[in-house]
């Protein structure tokens, strides 16, 4: 028997300006269950799961959430209010009964003090005092929208073990496939206004997706066969019969009606980069390069011969100098020390992570055109506007949208239009895969494979990273960079190691601690009791007293011989109520006993 749902949509609909974004959808979610929604930009996705956190009303159909359960969202862009600091903000999430010291803790493996002002922080940051105050409060259903935007990868890695840890149930919208893959076991596809759902997770999605398109284009072919031939008929092959000739006429007439509304798949974008001629075989050689902001070493020193047609990825935590790193190579910023030699007939194009950079009163036409008449300048050819446009998915409708208006996904594509007019030899993209659906991802892996030039890319995506670099650089702290041949999996091999935030923290540690490390090399550090430990400790006693009380009083209701023929519901309520505070029991006591026996082991040493 199915476990009841945590939250339930049935036969929700929605229109926006005349069109349908929602028609029937149905999304039921039990607890424990992991399911990925996914979608087209624009399909409706992130609209679907502010329906289903209680934040906008649709047009039709019902919404039901079990009592008592717990719900939080995490929206795309956080609303931070008169909050003064990331902590009141993460701590204002929590219940009555919830655990304060969860917020502080939270914000420290998410990097955040507490104390930063929300109206200073960056988009990274902004993003992680969102999450913090999503998980803080441990609900029973997480709906994240982009969790995993403007967060570096050890902050991905670290989120993704986070939430593989919970038992509560989730719904994830995410363009990171990995991330997607790793967290998932339910997949829901939002397309054309509908769901379709497969109970596997996302690394199965694709190739079903692709069947059931197939499929349907199939029958829509068999359709325009059926059409063309009852057409013949109608012409050349009406008898006498009237009564018959009504009923076929009314059902070509019903055939033409099914033709004339079906929504097809929406394309995929046109992604191609107007290529300049050849650069020379070597694109840039840096020799024993090294920059310094302060005491703080960004690189020091790096060297790294880059050729023409290779595809160079650089990842690292936020603020480990991935920017920075580039713009040294690129000869924008020269080093402190050491040389950058840029090879012969440089053409670079550049797509900026920083997309507000654009004036948000400027119509999408004016951002494409440079505001001069009707016509982008695609490498050495003109081509109009509303052409260029819909090779990035944009309807003609949208010329005069100003960029304000537009959505995530909507900027990410205008972002790479406009660097990929540009002739160009050499790409750096920094970031390209943000808020960009998956479909659209693929086209771009295709156009880079197929690019002839050079290609220098900053990703947080480990699969666009995969399918896409041949080689990668990574920060191992103190201003040391490494280059490893292959994708990100195949740096992860080499290197045997995640990247970790802690590489890119200035070193704290006096000329006196180090001459101690050199002179004793082969001793550990003691073992201590980090400090979520110890509060574990602390308060697992308590958590243990009442999962116990609770055991008692629903086993007291239970008792009662006659309480499923008087009260099935209340029957079933507490049956539930006594399974999942009996697991959260053991779970509790086996992690009690678990440190009880590190804090003896530790005191003994």
């Amino acid at each position: 028997m199915a476990p009841p749902p945590l939250i339930q949509l049935k036969d929700i609909s929605l229109t926006f300006g005349g069109t349908p974004l929602l028609s029937g959808v149905e999304l039921s979610v039990s607890a424990g269950e992991r399911v990925c929604l996914i979608g087209r930009n624009g399909s409706g996705k992130s609209t679907l799961l502010r329906i289903a956190a209680g934040l906008v009303e649709p047009d039709a159909g019902s919404r039901f959430v079990q009592p008592g359960a717990t719900i939080r969202y995490l929206p795309q862009e956080p609303d931070f209010g008169e909050h003064k600091t990331t902590l009141a903000y993460v701590e204002a999430g929590l219940g009555p009964g919830d655990d304060h010291y969860q917020a502080r803790y939270l914000l420290e493996q998410l990097g955040l003090t507490g104390e930063e002002d929300p109206a200073h922080v960056s988009g990274g940051e902004a993003r992680r005092a969102a999450l913090a105050r999503v998980l803080a409060p441990s609900p029973d259903i997480l709906l994240l929208d982009e969790p995993t935007n403007h967060l570096d990868l050890p902050t991905i890695e670290w989120l993704e073990g986070e939430l593989e840890s919970r038992r509560c149930a989730l719904v994830l919208i995410s363009h990171d496939r990995r991330f997607l893959t790793n967290l998932s076991r339910t997949t829901a596809w939002l397309d054309r206004g509908r769901i379709r759902q497969i109970e596997r997770g996302f690394g199965a999605f694709e190739e079903w997706r692709d069947e059931v398109l197939a499929e349907e284009e199939r029958e829509q072919h068999k359709l325009d066969r059926k059409i063309v031939n009852e057409e013949h008929w109608l012409r050349y092959g009406v008898s006498g019969r009237r009564k018959r000739n009504v009923k076929r006429l009314g059902n070509l007439h019903a055939l033409r009606d099914q033709r004339r509304n079906y929504r097809g798949a929406t394309g995929n974008a046109i992604l191609a980069a107007a290529e300049a001629d050849k650069s020379g075989r070597l694109v840039i050689e840096a020799k024993s390069i090294a920059k310094a902001f302060g005491e703080r070493k960004i690189v020091d020193p790096f060297s790294s011969r880059i050729q023409r047609g290779d595809r160079v990825g650089i990842v690292g935590p936020n603020g480990a100098g991935k920017t920075t790193l580039v713009h040294l190579l690129i000869g924008n910023d020269p080093p402190d020390s050491g040389s950058v030699r840029l090879g012969a007939n440089i053409e670079m194009a550049t797509l900026d992570q920083h997309r507000e950079s654009l004036d948000p009163k400027l119509t999408l036409a004016e951002a494409l055109t440079g505001g001069r008449g009707d016509h982008v300048m695609v490498g050495d050819k003109s081509k109009h506007v509303i052409g260029y446009m819909k090779d990035f998915l944009f309807a003609q409708e949208q010329r005069g949208t100003p960029l304000e208006a537009l959505s995530g996904g909507e900027r990410g594509r205008l972002m790479l239009a406009r660097a990929l007019a540009k002739p160009s030899n050499l790409l750096i993209l920094d970031e390209p895969t943000n808020d960009l659906d998956l479909e659209t991802l693929d086209v771009l892996e295709d156009m880079l494979g197929d690019y002839e030039g050079t290609v220098i890319l900053i990703s947080h995506d480990r699969d666009f990273l995969d399918r896409v670099v041949t080689s990668v650089i990574v920060p191992e702290g103190q201003g040391r960079w490494i280059e490893y041949a292959g994708g990100y999996s195949d740096m992860l091999a080499q290197r045997g190691a995640d990247v970790k935030r802690e590489a890119v923290k200035a070193d704290a540690a006096t000329e006196e601690k180090k001459e101690a490390r050199a002179a004793a090399p082969e001793a550990a550090p003691r073992r201590r009791l980090s400090f979520n430990e110890k509060h574990a400790l602390e308060t697992l006693p308590k958590t243990i007293d009442k999962l116990h009380a609770e055991i008692a009083k629903q086993q007291k209701l239970l008792d009662d011989p006659d309480l499923y023929a008087k009260d099935r519901k209340k029957f079933d309520a507490a049956s539930a109520a006594i399974a999942k505070a009996q697991d959260e029991l053991a779970a509790a006591e086996d992690r009690w006993l678990e440190l009880e026996v590190l804090r003896e082991e530790i005191e003994q040493a």
